[in-house]
């Protein structure tokens, strides 16, 4: 698989939806959106030849404001694939849809309860995590239920917004009791305990987080947060052109699948996008 792109191509304007479901780039892509430029990256794991379970989007709304999603099929129910695709799909009609005085905010909440319902209805027992970030202009809010990963961090690695995974491992490291290289390598560290596809499942709203030039905001499943140390996804993406930062965490993740050793190893699916505001749309 090619892994490596010219990164000085011109950035693809990005007028309206962009899903992927069931995909395998071989390169990242690379969009202008929402006064900014996002960088989109979706393949199963190495040598799986089952097809890949996870899907994202990237809807703009208008030349400042859009929203990206990301959806990790779990692995070991029937249908993940499915479950993650209708997911992002159900989303996406109600944000492109909206109607009325109905804010954003209300419409992706409603939005991720119909993902719920709709795959529910389908009866096989499948589940998808779901993580979304609501941009406008300078400011953003993320939503999750399970445990991909939502992180904000400055041109200096400051963290400026990170979720907490919807797992055990996830409530431990974030209570103490356990820390990021034991929780990396915990038997139960793909264990999910909130999820669309559950009747109890439950929306995580974050606060509103103001993005400021130059900071970079990452949406993944968690074939990257199983591979790499957040200290080490902080170092790679805080800074440089963003299509090199994506192809750097392509290349690091699934070195990392392919060769098992003292670092986290652990073959997934990978699914990722950056964003990165434009500095001249904040005068």
């Amino acid at each position: 698989m090619a892994i490596t792109k010219d990164t000085a191509n011109t950035p693809t304007n990005l007028e309206s939806a962009k899903i992927y479901s069931k995909q395998d780039l071989d390169t990242a892509d690379r969009y202008l959106f929402s006064g900014g430029e996002a960088v989109a990256f979706t393949h199963s794991a190495p040598d799986k030849t089952s097809g890949n379970e996870d899907a994202a989007a990237l809807v703009p709304l208008d030349e400042y404001s859009g929203v990206l999603i990301v959806a990790d099929g779990v692995g070991g129910s029937p249908g993940g694939s499915q479950a993650s695709a209708l997911a992002v799909e159900t989303l996406l009609h109600r944000i492109t849809h909206v109607t009325g005085e109905r804010s954003l905010r209300e419409t992706i909440l409603d939005g991720i309860e119909a993902a719920n319902q709709t795959v529910l209805n389908l009866g096989t027992g499948a589940a998808t995590t779901l993580a979304v970030i609501e941009i406008q202009r300078n400011a953003l809010r993320p939503y999750h239920v399970g445990d991909s990963l939502i992180l904000l961090t400055g041109q200096r690695g400051k963290v400026k917004l990170q979720n907490v995974p919807h797992s055990p491992t996830g409530y431990a490291v974030e209570s103490g009791l356990m820390d990021e290289t034991d929780a990396i390598h915990h038997e139960e560290r793909s264990v999910v305990s909130n999820v669309v596809g559950d009747a109890d499942m439950r929306i995580e709203i974050g606060p509103t987080t103001k993005i400021s030039p130059r900071d970079t905001l990452l949406i993944a499943s968690d074939g990257l947060a199983d591979n790499l140390y957040v200290d080490e996804i902080i170092h790679t993406i805080r800074t440089g052109p963003l299509p090199r930062v994506g192809e750097a965490l392509i290349e690091t993740s699934h070195q990392r699948m392919r060769n098992p050793g003292d670092r986290p190893s652990h073959p997934d699916d990978l699914t990722f996008i950056l964003f990165r505001p434009t500095p001249a749309n904040f005068n």
